[in-house]
């Protein structure tokens, strides 16, 4: 599947003084929240938080992906999809991505991950520098079918340690708004 179209280009990955004044502060909390967001679905499912893998392997990266990590576009890097669920339902798409040689050089081994949060695993090791985080409305095609929806909002920061460089991204699924407007509410 090729994630590159003349809307590709046309992504604008977004720092929170272009948003503050645009969205809602419940949306802009979830968004720029700089904690650990595992940690928050956790709370916020009553500990019935779950991880399903979606995909992981090598891959071309997208450009968007490339331009952040710095690397030539179309380098190939590994890719890990998974949802983050609550109460079983879908609440966050999430795609992580590293760069083949960083990744290779970095000792992290991705591939042992499973079921496990990619963002605990971050947040637990504190040689990771988190990077500013960006959002966008998140371009529909690039969605599992089963989610793929337009203007839900994403997120992504790059964590870095000692060379290596993880993107992340976040895309909030409608499950997730609905949740937390019943704990709010």
């Amino acid at each position: 599947m090729s994630y590159e179209s003349p809307l590709a280009a046309a992504v604008a990955w977004l720092p929170y003084p272009q948003l503050a004044t645009t969205l809602a502060q419940p949306t802009l909390d979830w968004l720029f929240d700089e904690g650990s967001l595992t940690r928050r679905l956790t709370a916020l499912s009553a500990d019935h938080f779950s991880v399903t893998p979606l995909f992981q392997g090598w891959q071309p990266l997208r450009d968007d992906e490339c331009l952040a990590l710095g690397l030539e576009p179309g380098a190939q890097g590994w890719v890990r999809e998974v949802y983050l669920r609550g109460h079983g339902q879908p609440w966050v798409f999430a795609r992580s991505v590293a760069g083949r040689s960083a990744l290779e050089r970095g000792g992290l081994d991705l591939e042992t991950l499973g079921s496990r949060s990619l963002g605990e695993l971050l947040f637990c090791d504190h040689a990771f520098v988190r990077h500013p985080i960006e959002v966008c409305s998140y371009p529909q095609h690039w969605l599992p079918i089963e989610v793929a929806a337009a203007n839900l909002w994403g997120r992504r920061s790059r964590f870095e340690r000692d060379g290596l460089q993880l993107l992340v991204a976040e895309v909030f699924l409608p499950a997730l708004w609905q949740a937390s407007s019943e704990v709010t509410g």
